[in-house]
């Protein structure tokens, strides 16, 4: 006889910009710079052909978007490498901050027993940069970019199954939430089975994308996430 899964959310996986950090279009800024040292100047039709690729793909992991931008692996890097340095410059600049209510929101779930991850599509390097820049060190006990969970981010469900098995805090993946302000937030929460999938309009996407990818919920914004799960359970 099997034994019904328990589905209140125990663990929470959030992403980062447009999530719970807003940036002020910070993405498409460093993307200027790594696409300049690349020869795709601001202006020309090859740099709004990949700016709105990059738009398109928010979420996703950077050096992924860069391999299929331009084809082959060293350029890839390059371009990666370039626009890690130029985000990492902007957020040491002042430019980012917590999505009002981000940080209270956090702390909310905490005490309510859940377990919170941050996720981001950038960079280790470039992660540590925003969370010294907020001085959100230490406020969550798990954080994950790409590399931390075999090299494939979004849409891939890996760093939500990361988070799963290096917590501990759900018996089922059914006791996850997701939440994202992207379509590849969405789809990474779906395929890893997560039983609450939530985008919010605080960042690069829609309701309309939301729910396209699978969202079973859409939020105004992260700080509506703890009365969501507390009516869920």
């Amino acid at each position: 006889m099997t034994t019904p899964t328990d589905t209140t959310i125990r663990l929470v996986a959030l992403d980062m910009a447009g999530t719970t950090v807003a940036d002020g279009g910070l993405v498409e800024r460093a993307f200027d710079a790594a696409s300049g040292e690349l020869g795709a100047r601001p202006g020309t039709p090859d740099h709004a052909e990949k700016l709105a690729y990059v738009r398109a793909t928010m979420g996703e992991s950077k050096i992924s978007v860069f391999r299929r931008l331009f084809g082959a692996e060293e350029p890839a890097q390059r371009a990666n490498a370039a626009f890690e340095r130029a985000y990492g410059e902007l957020v040491d600049g002042g430019l980012i901050a917590p999505v009002p209510g981000a940080r209270e929101a956090i702390e909310e779930l905490a005490a309510d027993g859940r377990t919170v991850v941050l996720t981001t599509g950038f960079a280790r390097v470039t992660q540590d940069a925003i969370l010294d820049a907020l001085g959100w060190r230490g406020l969550v006990p798990l954080t994950l970019c790409p590399a931390d969970a075999g090299g494939r981010g979004r849409p891939y469900p890996d760093m939500v199954l990361e988070a799963f098995l290096r917590t501990r805090a759900a018996e089922d993946v059914a006791q996850v939430a997701v939440v994202g302000d992207t379509s590849y937030d969405m789809l990474s929460g779906v395929r890893a089975g997560a039983g609450l999938v939530a985008g919010v309009r605080t960042g690069a996407h829609g309701d309309e994308a939301f729910r396209a990818a699978g969202a079973t919920h859409v939020l105004d914004s992260v700080a509506d996430l703890p009365a969501l799960l507390r009516g869920v359970g």
